[in-house]
């Protein structure tokens, strides 16, 4: 997974050739923590077709204001520079994220 933050967002999401799902956690938030490796081996059952992002919101937050993500975990699907879907809170669990993903390719 990439590591994404206000410098490299629009690098590796907006302007990916590729589908893209962006993560959004926090170092305090235990759903986020306990998802993280499933989110991980999605990331990697998906290689090379979706791009996973993770973006720690503690340490971006005028980037998440203008994403309009209220809570964590959030995981927005982008297709083309766009968010096409987004998931959050208790609909955030790894069976929701894939259908989701599969939906992207």
């Amino acid at each position: 997974m990439i590591d994404v933050n206000k410098d490299n967002y629009e690098e590796e999401v907006l302007k990916s050739g590729m589908p893209v799902v962006v993560d959004l956690w926090s170092p305090k938030c235990g759903p986020c923590l306990s998802l993280m490796p499933q989110v991980e081996e999605l990331s990697n059952a998906f290689k090379g077709k979706v791009k996973f992002c993770k973006l720690n919101v503690a340490e971006n937050r005028k980037l998440v204001i203008s994403l309009r993500v209220m809570g964590v975990p959030t995981f927005l699907f982008y297709k083309g520079g766009e968010i096409v879907d987004r998931l959050s809170g208790g609909d955030a669990v790894p069976d929701s994220i894939r259908a989701k993903v599969d939906k992207l390719i």
